[in-house]
């Protein structure tokens, strides 16, 4: 008896002890602080978990690519993460977020952290966030162009889109510039990163042109198998759990019960948008070819995840599975559009992130009433033709300077033995 009353007292001292410890703890945080602590850790949390999308675009790249270039996808991925977290810490931020309010274009200098409550997160989270975002922008390039680009001039390629080229247009919404007084409306980035992407790899493949034997003299298009589906499954995985990182982050803050319940929504609206997506690229490659085409499965999702990105968080669950759906026909459809102008996309890059980007831009007007489609419209043009225009200037230098294709006998041994000297499968 006597030594369970003395349980008991124990037990009333220690929650009497924890009480006071968890008072004077709020006490010694104001709620300004509290704010600004959670808000620092959904950037950065989710900053990680965009940084994990690298490893998707790898995963999915490399399973999409011949096994000849395995190695090669692999040490492309790497190294542009790498180049661009560089080259947006020497002049990608500023370029970005110094542009003045309505303008066009930041200052080249370099990042320099300036913490300030005011903000309500810490300056070094945003730069993390804001970088990984630039990093996926890059990596929209590489699966278009895979199989017949040299390592070096696409690394070049990479740095110049990282460190100006997707900084200034990403300035003009999120930086305050002239899209931002506009009116025009990003909230993830459908146009600013992924569409960006898109029209930079289109300008790519175009300039390089298609890979040898992708298309016959007469036109006619011949499939090239991908080496692995597990692998671009398991990329699109990745991809697909990287997003909610992608799109609650923007919310840029949790420090509220608000902003909780609004990151809570958007990563449902995320979710829903790719299973819807997923679901009507099946059925309709089902309808079209008598099977299911499990890479137009693959690239539905992506595609549903996409068109959400311009606007997560106003859509209710079922204009997310619409918004997505069409995102899912994109997919099939836009594939097989891009496959007749000849142009070669080997992990059908283009209908997912430059198609699917422009239409969920455009479809933010359909829930959001302080936009409008000319607006949306516009913006997203604007951006594309920006991006592609440069882009395909750097790449005609690159081709008319150092050369962006291998050889034809290089190209046909495989870039992991011509380039890489590694490769990713050997069979003894």
């Amino acid at each position: 008896m006597f030594k369970k009353t003395k349980n008991f007292f124990i037990f009333i001292f220690l929650s009497i002890l924890t009480v006071f410890s968890v008072n004077s703890a709020s006490a010694s945080s104001s709620p300004d602080e509290t704010a600004f602590i959670f808000n620092t850790l959904l950037f950065l949390i989710c900053g990680f978990l965009v940084m994990w999308m690298a490893a998707g675009f790898a995963m999915l790249e490399s399973g999409m690519v011949r096994s000849k270039n395995v190695s090669t996808i692999c040490l492309k991925n790497v190294g542009l993460y790498s180049i661009s977290g560089i080259m947006f810490y020497i002049v990608g931020y500023n370029l970005a977020y110094g542009i003045p309010e309505g303008g066009y274009m930041g200052s080249f200098s370099s990042f320099v952290a300036a913490e300030d409550m005011a903000t309500g997160y810490s300056a070094h989270s945003d730069w993390f966030f804001q970088m990984v975002f630039c990093a996926t922008t890059v990596s929209i390039v590489s699966g278009t162009i895979a199989e017949r680009i040299k390592i070096w001039p696409f690394f070049i390629f990479a740095a110049i889109l990282a460190g100006i080229i997707y900084p200034i247009e990403m300035g003009w919404q999120w930086g305050g510039g002239w899209l931002s007084s506009m009116g025009f409306s990003d909230f993830a980035g459908s146009t600013l990163v992924h569409a960006a992407g898109g029209a930079a790899a289109l300008a790519g493949a175009i300039i390089i042109g298609p890979r040898i034997g992708r298309f016959a003299a007469d036109g006619t298009s011949t499939p090239i198998p991908a080496s692995s589906i597990p692998l671009a499954t398991l990329g699109t995985f990745i991809l697909w759990l990287g997003w909610f990182g992608f799109n609650g982050g923007s919310q840029l803050a949790i420090g509220s019960m608000d902003d909780a319940v609004a990151v809570s929504n958007i990563f449902v609206n995320t979710n829903i948008a790719a299973c819807s997506g997923l679901i009507v690229a099946m059925i309709i490659s089902q309808t079209i070819y008598g099977k299911v085409d499990v890479t137009f499965a693959l690239n539905g999702a992506l595609a549903g995840l996409v068109s959400i990105t311009a606007e997560p968080l106003m859509p209710t669950a079922y204009s997310s599975m619409l918004i997505g759906g069409i995102g899912g026909m994109i997919a099939v459809f836009g594939t097989q559009f891009i496959s007749s102008l000849k142009i070669d996309d080997v992990v059908g890059a283009l209908p997912v992130h430059l198609i699917a980007g422009i239409w969920g831009t455009i479809a933010v007007a359909i829930t959001n009433p302080d936009t409008s489609f000319v607006t949306q419209t516009i913006g997203a043009f604007s951006v594309v033709i920006f991006v592609f225009i440069l882009s395909a200037v750097v790449w005609s230098v690159l081709k008319m300077t150092i050369g962006v294709r291998p050889t034809e006998e290089e190209e046909q041994l495989g870039s992991d033995k011509s380039e890489v000297g590694i490769e990713a499968y050997t069979i003894q």
